[in-house]
């Protein structure tokens, strides 16, 4: 179904006004601009349908609007610029240490905002950058944060993988494979003993579906009816392990057993955002779920795998012209005449120049003090003392 055009739409695009409209700049760019805050609800077809373990699955059919389809493809276009940039800045040395990129899984992060509130909690691994800045982080923030600046989001001296907002339920940002899940678990548990009615999503890949610990805070959460979500970004390939490699059932979203799940196509932004209303009302009245984003990672593992050598150039290729999350919003938005090609265009050189501001602005901030490595680490005010490995010479009593 057509979404209904707003009067001011109506008006452009009248045959009085359609030479100026064609041949004009700022006309061009009062029609984006009237589609970014045109809520008219219309619905989509679900192309890839949901599975289910244990459980009906939502209907096959999205709602949703000119104005949030326009900003998916905004935020999404905003995170592969911003983790363009990041490659970038690695190679130059100017991010060190771990660096692991989203590019490709965006429509998981853009879907899964849209369906929540800043109430609800995400915990996720170390792929995190996409999914702080859209729990509300900025682009300064990221990359001061990457750069090791004092105006990162963590002052610098978490890096890449330890990103966070407690302020907006981002709860990290996880270097260690899986441990970010129980943690979720106690998050989930925090919400009903606070009577919140919120739920808590732990992300994890599918080369951390194996761990132990997930299982075990899994049988936690169903004994205690517990408002969690555990989100397996599966982009089949655990480092450079191919997912039938690692596990003997792939089928991440049939793991729980005794709790039910859903598999979702995590390339389509609006399938994300139906399964993920859909499990966190599951969560909030009956008890944990597990859903499976099928997704795809663009760039290697970290940095230091090209991401070519388990698989084939063809098969990257492939996936980027067939299921490319920004493209099918993209599509989408033309198929349905909510903006033209100059238009989306127009903010993708909008977003690009976004970026690169927020890169020169994150060059300026200054590094952390070199005091700031006692910060946050012991309670202030004790007066404990650190000693170095002679116990006599090197000591400091922490502030």
């Amino acid at each position: 179904m057509a979404p209904q055009i707003s009067t001011l739409r109506q008006a452009l695009c009248t045959r009085a006004n359609a030479s100026r409209f064609l041949a004009s700049p700022s006309l061009s760019r009062t029609f984006s601009c009237s589609a970014e805050e045109d809520s008219t609800p219309f619905t989509v077809d679900i192309a890839v349908p949901f599975k289910g373990h244990h459980i009906e699955p939502p209907p096959q059919v999205a709602e949703t609007s000119p104005k949030e389809l326009m900003s998916f493809f905004r935020d999404m276009s905003r995170m592969r610029r911003m983790e363009i940039a990041a490659d970038q800045l690695y190679k130059s040395k100017l991010i060190r240490g771990f660096c692991h990129l989203y590019d490709g899984q965006e429509a998981v992060c853009i879907g899964m905002e849209a369906a929540l509130t800043q109430q609800d909690n995400i915990i996720t691994a170390y792929r995190d950058h996409c999914t702080y800045l859209g729990r509300g982080g900025t682009l300064p923030e990221v990359f001061s944060e990457l750069m090791g600046r004092k105006d990162g989001c963590t002052l610098g001296k978490g890096g890449s993988m330890h990103f966070y907002k407690k302020e907006n339920g981002f709860y990290g940002g996880h270097g260690i494979v899986g441990a970010q899940v129980p943690l979720g678990a106690g998050l989930a548990f925090a919400q009903k003993y606070e009577k919140v009615k919120a739920a808590t999503f732990a992300l994890y890949g599918d080369g951390a579906a194996n761990q132990g610990q997930l299982f075990e805070s899994l049988n936690i959460a169903a004994l205690w009816d517990l408002p969690a979500v555990y989100v397996c970004e599966n982009n089949h390939y655990g480092m450079g392990t191919a997912e039938w490699r690692a596990a003997k059932s792939p089928e991440y979203y049939k793991r729980g057993d005794y709790v039910p799940g859903l598999k979702v196509d995590g390339m389509d932004a609006l399938a994300v955002k139906q399964a993920v209303k859909f499990a966190k009302d599951h969560a909030i009245t009956k008890g944990p779920i597990m859903l499976e984003m099928d997704t795809y990672r663009y760039h290697g593992h970290s940095m230091s795998d090209p991401g070519s050598t388990y698989r084939t150039r063809d098969e990257i290729s492939g996936v980027r012209q067939e299921r490319d999350p920004i493209e099918r919003i993209r599509k989408l938005i033309l198929l349905k005449e909510i903006a033209t090609v100059a238009d989306l265009k127009n903010i993708e050189k909008e977003v690009k120049k976004e970026v690169e501001d927020a890169v020169a602005k994150a060059k300026e901030s200054p590094q952390p003090d070199p005091s700031a490595l006692f910060s946050n680490v012991y309670v202030k005010g004790y007066g404990s003392r650190a000693f170095g490995c002679d116990r006599k010479h090197s000591s400091a009593v922490l502030p």
